[in-house]
Parts: C-alpha cells; sequence; structure tokens
C-alpha cells in the first residue's frame, strides 16, 4: 500500500418519511416538481453518484462511472428501504458497487453500517441503543450478504456507552470530527491533550473501553470536510482534489491517510453537479502512481492503529455544545430564520421521553412470559419482520421468541406491541430537532410516529396516553403564530391521519369507483379480498356496494366489512363501512339498494345506506392523499378541459391584440396576460405529452411566449419534457434495434437543447451509455459486413449521442 493514501466518506441519509399507518411515502408538495424528498434527492445525487459523468475538453461526456465503488459510504436503512420499492435501479447500482468494492480493495467492503433511524446515541436509553445498532448491522447483513465492520454514528453523536455498544455487537471500527478526540497517546509517551480540532487525523487510533474491548476511531479532516460542504469546492474537480493533496504533509517514513466526510448529498443535491466533481477528482487520484485511492476496512488492515486515544463525551459534528441541539435551545440551527427559538426541542424531548417510559412499560407487562420469552431480545430481531412480512417469517419468528403455541389473536396483539416500539424509536428520528421549527416536515413527522405509538398502545390496554401526551406537547411552542403548539400540530397532522380496518375499506370502496382492483389486492401495508363486490352506473352517478376480507401486513389484524357508496357526480361522494353482519341482512341490503338506484330514487339510496350502515360518514375525504389527488384530478378533468377550451377562444379571439400591444412595448392588461400565460403553458404541456411532438408547434408557441412576454413555467416544463423523454427511452430499451424509437429519442433529445428547457437527462444517457458498451460494437461490425439496417442504426445511434452530448469513438 502506498504512503499516501486517499479515502472520502460519504453520509448518504434521509429521515424516514413514510405514513406511519400506510407504510408509504406520500406527496409532499415542498419537493416539487417531484412527488417527495426522497425521489428528489436521488434523482439529484444518489443516482447521479450511481452514473456520475466525466467530461472532456469540449464538454461531451467521456465515461460513467460509480462514485461508490471508489468511495467509503453508508446508507440510512430506512432510506435503501424506500429505494429498493421506489427507485429499484438506484438501488440495484448501489449493491453492485459495494460488491465491486470488495474486489478493488482486497475484500474490503467501501459500505458501513448506520444505526438504524437516526436517533442520537447518547440521549437513548440503553434498551433503544442497544436495538438501534443491532438493526442497524441486520439491515447491513440483510442488504450487502456479509456483517459490516464498521459502523456511522447519527451526527456523529459519541460517549463511550455508545462505542461500548458498538463493540460489544462486534463493530470494529467508526468516525468521528477531529474535535472529538481529548486526548492522544504515542507508543511509549504520556498523554498529550488535542482538544480544539488538534488531533492528527492522518492515522487510525485505538481507543480502549472500561470494558476491555477496543474500537478503532478514525478522526476525518475537519477543515477539508468543511469547505468541500461549504465553501464550493465542488465548483472544480481539480481544485477538489488539489486541496485533499494539500492536506499531505512532507514527511516520511510513515503511512498519511487523507480522508474526509461529509453528507452524501452534498455531491449532487446541496452541490449541484457534485457528483461530477467527485468523479473527476477520484479519476484523478486513480492516475496518480504516488497515491492510492483506499477505504477504512482496507488502509485498518494494512495500517493497524499504534495510538491511544479518548473521546469528548457526548459530542457531535453539528452541534457546538455537545448533543443539546437535539434536546435543548442551544443556539444551533440553519441561521436561515432571524429572531427565531428553538425552545421548543426541550418540551419536544421531555413529550417524547414520557411517552417512551410508558411504552416500554406496557410492553414489558403485556408481552414478558405471556407473549415473548424475553420481550426485548424479541424486539433487537423484530427487524427480521421489518425486512421480510411473509407468512413464513412471520412463523419463525414466532417459533423462536413466542411462549408456546400462540393463538392468532395473540401473535396480533405481540405484533401490536413491536410496532408500538418500533414506533416509538422512529419517533426519535434526529431530523426532528435539528432544523428551526417544531411546525417543520421533519418534526411533524416524528410526532406522527409517536401518534401511531399512542394509537397501538390504546389498541392492546386501557391505558390512557394521548390527553396526557398532547398536553405536554402544549409547551412546544411554534416561531410561527398561525402553526401554534406541539398540540395543534398533532391535532393537525397526526390524528387525521389514523387508519383503522372501516378506513382503510372506505378508501378502497371510494377508489374501486375511479379504478380497478383485482380479487386480491395489496392496498398500501393491507390485503383486501373482494368477496363480493357490485356496481351500477346511472348518468353520472355510480354505486359500489360489496363486502372484503382486509388484513393488515403489519399486525395481521384482520376482518370482514361490508362497505356501500354512492358518487353523485364531482365531489359528492357518500357512504359507509360496517363490519359484516351475515348473508341475509348483506342480501336484503343489496336488493333494496340497487332497485332504488335503478329507479333513480337517490333520495331513498342514502336513506337505506344510512339506515343500514348506521351513519354515512365517508366522503371523497376519506381518500388518502396520494389517491385523493389523482381522483380529485379525474373528477374536476372535465371542468378542467371546459375551462381550457373557453380560455382557448378567448385567447384565439384576442390574441392579434396581444401582439399588437407588445409591438408597442406596452405591459399587457394583468387579466389578459394572465390568461395567455394559462393558455400558452397549457398547450406546451400538451404538446410535450404528444405521441407524436410537433417541433415546428412547440418553437412558434415559445417565440409567441418570448413576444408576450409571457412568464412560461420552467420548472413544470421541464419536468413534462423530461417524463416524455424518460418514457421514450424506456420505450427504446424495451426494442433497442427499433429505428423508430431511436429516432423519436433523438427528437427529444434535440428538443431538450432548445429554447427555455433544461432538463435532465441523465436516464437517456445512462441508457445510451450502456448500450454503446454492450450494443454498438455488434452493429457496426453487421455495418462493415454490408449489413444495411445496421448501418443506418449506427448512424441514427450517433446521432443521438450527439444530441445527449456523449462522445462516440470511433
Amino acid at each position: 500500500m502506498s504512503q499516501r493514501c486517499v479515502c472520502i466518506h460519504g453520509h448518504f441519509y434521509q429521515p424516514p418519511r413514510e405514513n406511519p399507518w400506510l407504510e408509504t411515502v406520500e406527496q409532499q408538495e415542498s419537493a416539487d416538481p417531484f412527488h417527495d424528498w426522497n425521489e428528489r434527492i436521488t434523482a439529484e445525487c444518489y443516482g447521479p453518484n450511481a452514473w456520475a459523468r466525466i467530461l472532456d475538453a469540449h464538454g461531451y461526456i467521456d465515461s460513467i462511472v460509480s462514485n461508490y465503488e471508489r468511495i467509503s459510504f453508508n446508507f440510512g436503512p430506512t432510506l435503501l428501504a424506500w429505494m429498493e420499492r421506489e427507485t429499484p435501479a438506484a438501488y440495484a447500482a448501489i449493491l453492485a458497487a459495494e460488491e465491486a468494492s470488495r474486489a478493488r480493495y482486497g475484500g474490503h467492503s467501501s459500505a458501513l453500517a448506520q444505526a438504524y433511524n437516526h436517533s442520537i446515541l447518547p440521549l437513548c436509553n440503553e434498551a433503544d441503543r442497544r436495538t438501534q445498532i443491532r438493526w442497524g448491522i441486520a439491515d447491513y447483513t440483510h442488504r450487502f450478504g456479509h456483517a459490516p465492520r464498521g459502523m456511522w454514528l447519527p451526527e456523529t453523536a459519541v460517549d463511550t456507552p455508545t462505542l461500548e455498544a458498538l463493540a460489544e455487537q462486534g463493530i470494529e471500527f467508526t468516525l468521528l470530527a477531529p474535535h472529538q478526540a481529548a486526548r492522544v497517546r504515542a507508543p511509549g509517551e504520556d498523554w498529550r491533550d488535542v482538544t480544539g480540532g488538534r488531533v492528527d487525523p492522518r492515522q487510525a487510533y485505538r481507543c480502549t473501553l472500561p470494558s476491555g474491548r477496543t474500537i478503532t476511531v478514525f478522526f476525518y479532516d475537519g477543515p477539508v470536510s468543511q469547505a468541500v460542504a461549504f465553501e464550493h469546492l465542488l465548483d472544480s474537480g481539480d481544485r477538489f482534489a488539489d486541496r485533499l493533496m494539500s492536506a499531505f504533509t512532507a514527511e516520511t517514513g510513515r503511512p498519511q491517510l487523507v480522508h474526509i466526510a461529509t453528507d452524501g448529498e452534498t455531491y449532487g443535491h446541496h452541490h449541484r453537479h457534485g457528483d461530477m466533481a467527485l468523479a473527476y477528482a477520484l479519476r484523478r487520484f486513480e492516475n496518480d502512481p504516488a497515491i492510492e485511492l483506499v477505504n477504512y476496512g482496507a488502509f485498518l488492515e494494512a495500517h493497524p492503529p499504534t495510538h491511544d486515544v479518548e473521546i469528548l463525551e457526548r459530542t457531535s459534528w453539528s452541534c457546538a455544545h455537545g448533543v443539546e441541539r437535539w434536546r435543548s435551545d442551544c443556539g444551533c440551527c440553519t441561521g436561515s430564520n432571524r429572531g427565531w427559538n428553538q425552545a421548543w426541542r426541550r418540551p419536544l424531548r421531555e413529550a417524547l421521553d414520557w411517552l417512551s417510559e410508558r411504552v416500554a412499560a406496557l410492553y414489558d407487562s403485556r408481552a414478558a412470559g405471556a407473549l415473548l420469552r424475553d420481550p426485548w431480545a424479541a424486539r433487537d430481531d423484530y427487524i427480521s419482520l421489518i425486512l421480510e412480512r411473509s407468512d413464513d417469517a412471520t412463523a419463525a419468528f414466532f417459533e423462536a421468541h413466542g411462549v408456546g403455541k400462540l393463538t392468532e389473536n395473540q401473535r396480533i396483539e405481540a405484533l401490536r406491541l413491536l410496532e408500538m416500539q418500533r414506533h416509538a424509536m422512529l419517533m426519535y428520528t434526529s431530523c426532528g430537532w435539528f432544523f428551526d421549527d417544531v411546525s417543520g416536515i421533519e418534526t411533524t413527522q416524528i410526532i406522527r410516529y409517536a401518534a401511531r405509538a399512542i394509537q397501538l398502545a390504546q389498541e392492546v390496554s386501557d391505558v390512557a396516553l394521548m390527553q396526557p401526551f398532547v398536553e405536554r406537547l402544549c409547551e412546544a411552542k411554534s416561531n410561527i403564530p398561525e402553526q401554534g403548539d406541539g398540540r395543534l400540530l398533532y391535532e393537525r397532522h397526526a390524528e387525521p391521519l389514523a387508519v383503522d380496518l372501516p378506513r382503510l375499506v372506505a378508501h378502497y370502496a371510494v377508489s374501486s369507483l375511479f379504478k380497478s382492483y383485482k380479487p386480491r389486492a395489496e392496498v398500501y401495508a393491507y390485503a383486501v379480498e373482494q368477496l363480493d363486490y357490485r356496481t351500477a352506473a346511472l348518468g353520472r352517478s355510480r354505486l359500489a356496494l360489496g363486502k372484503v376480507a382486509v388484513v393488515s401486513q403489519v399486525t395481521r389484524e384482520a376482518d370482514e366489512l361490508s362497505f356501500g357508496f354512492i358518487h353523485l357526480g364531482d365531489h359528492n361522494m357518500s357512504g359507509g363501512v360496517r363490519a359484516f353482519r351475515g348473508e341475509a341482512e348483506y342480501d336484503a341490503m343489496l336488493r333494496d339498494v340497487m332497485r332504488s338506484f335503478r329507479h333513480a330514487d337517490m333520495p331513498e339510496v342514502l336513506r337505506l345506506l344510512d339506515a343500514h350502515f348506521g351513519e354515512l360518514k365517508y366522503s371523497m375525504r376519506s381518500l388518502f392523499r396520494d389517491e385523493q389527488q389523482r381522483v380529485l384530478e379525474l373528477v374536476v378533468d372535465s371542468a378542467t378541459n371546459d375551462a381550457q377550451q373557453v380560455s382557448a377562444r378567448l385567447y384565439a379571439q384576442h390574441s392579434p391584440l396581444l401582439r399588437y400591444l407588445a409591438t408597442l412595448d406596452l405591459p399587457l392588461p394583468k387579466p389578459l396576460k394572465g390568461l395567455a400565460s394559462f393558455v400558452l403553458n397549457t398547450m406546451l404541456r400538451s404538446e410535450l405529452t404528444a405521441r407524436e411532438l410537433d417541433h415546428d408547434r412547440i418553437r412558434e408557441l415559445m417565440r409567441e411566449a418570448e413576444a408576450l412576454r409571457v412568464d412560461l413555467h420552467r420548472a413544470t416544463l421541464n419536468f413534462t419534457l423530461q417524463r416524455t423523454i424518460e418514457n421514450a427511452t424506456a420505450r427504446w430499451v424495451e426494442a433497442p434495434e427499433r429505428i423508430g424509437r431511436l429516432r423519436r429519442l433523438r427528437v427529444l433529445a434535440d428538443l431538450a437543447h432548445s429554447g427555455p428547457f433544461e432538463v435532465d437527462l441523465s436516464t437517456p444517457q445512462n441508457e445510451f451509455y450502456r448500450l454503446l458498451q454492450s450494443t454498438l460494437p455488434a452493429y457496426r461490425e453487421a455495418a462493415a459486413a454490408g449489413d444495411e439496417h445496421a448501418a443506418q442504426w449506427r448512424d441514427v445511434f450517433g446521432g443521438l449521442g450527439e444530441a445527449l452530448r456523449i462522445r462516440v469513438h470511433e
């Protein structure tokens, strides 16, 4: 191994964002035009680092590489779980890169584990700290196929009990900030004070713990890491590489490790094209014979620590006051909201601590002996069910941890208790305290996890937790007057989300009027089986009646329920759900309601439904967020079309006047300018999604918008064109030999470089580069042998490469 080694660590993490009842991430408007922040940051960072571009001197893509293969990294377990479901290509690329890193670095993986949901471990009780570490290790092992050697500590928050817990679970090393070192000792020398970040980061250190165990600590280079994160060092790959090189000393005779650690999102999300600067710097190091890229495991094997270290207790990388940022108004904040305070942090922490203690006691009293042999060992192993909620996995779990042969109801109670504990840990996710106000989406998310824990506690006992909990939240005051306090946030953003089986069936019934379900369907975290389903339509009115068997795939609670809903057009929807009460009563309801509906007696239909279900308390509002938006778009579609047609006629009627006013350089009257903006943006969106692209029409609309000085909705238009291009790419990849599909993609790629568009072309570029390596050689060979189709395909393919700005070498 070289005497000069470089390692770049990226901490890739997002807080868990799933609706606690549905186990899915719902739309987040602040991430617009993306569905949610996970999707947005994947597009800006996690994907680009799997397929990072290296440009030639003319700005063309010369190669596409995986940064993950060359750097050290950790991914949050809950983020990887989301990626596995929602972005399987990026997820697979990360797994492949981890495997490639082992081949590159002598069997040592570049991936580190992470404590499960990013709780601040020094602030956790002993049981939670142990479970967080064990779940992080189990998740890593499940995904990468081997046990981790290193673990990333959330916010690098550390104390001796945390290091003891890591070492107890077999973790060999971790990373800390330089200011977290207290003193070091060289072989044969006395201890030397290194507080204030004076530790030498170019070597590994041995930390001997009170138990006698040891763990290796790497202290990253603070100034260079700071420059990468906050000083625009990623504006240039050369500057980035030069700054890293400057961290070496002229000293010879001992190995030096220059290494940095930042949020992984720095490379692409926080700094646009940071992934490209990283790829360029890594390529430079690979081509430099004096430098060796390493990961921590490889360096540790070659150069075990010779120096001892003691840490500063309860410190972190992102709070100058230790770990106070996650429990008090210490002054640490984003700095973007002058005059605000974070006094809400303490009462929020105290409320959650109060709740945690009570659900822990409830868990212990209900589960110990009666349901689970060792409740806390069972909780540690519950990660196996979180990772695979199959019948076989559930049976194996209870075989290992259950008290005897549990009944179905006992299993349901045990699973509710375990889920209660899971959410009682999710509610400590660090991001809940990190930002400036209690009303932020990260904080309302952890309040939702608390609400789910409370609901589960109420389902297994008569312990009243909600009222005392929300009373404590009253002390968590928002800086924004209209947001009130933690209690109001609970009532606005947590309580209305609560789901039980009847509400789930109400969602299913309403949405069934707008889309077809298979006889057995997965509806979020539930399985719904149609036992009977009847529908009828009359004019704009529609009726849905049926009975279903529904089961939670998480807690296994199940029931049979019947439903009846009538949609009278637009948003007018009413219906009811209740437990199934037998065939006779159900058949009578079907007969009477259907007869009245066919006679167009809608008041009688409503009366009969009300009589059968007791109360028609469900409506369009019963749909969960994403489906509600989709259905409402369908419902208002006719109104939107009417508005577009009327607006288009008005615009056509008045456009000569608008053009004349524009030639006089006079401002357009606001109503007419608004009309022009609505019509031109609508027309452009329509053209960009058309099956046959009319290039001339699109350019004409853009010229007209420019002439009238109408603002185009660039973000929306860019996103629309990007989706059109990605769809065209998917169709081409299905049958790469189809020249027509290849030509259409070429036209779209040309369009992306024209007018107001600034489109992310990474998806077609990634696919093109893959086919450039795997498919083009065969077409070139066939073309050289006289195959006209192959020659034509080769030429069109080369034209697409030009449009995508990818260098196609002869």
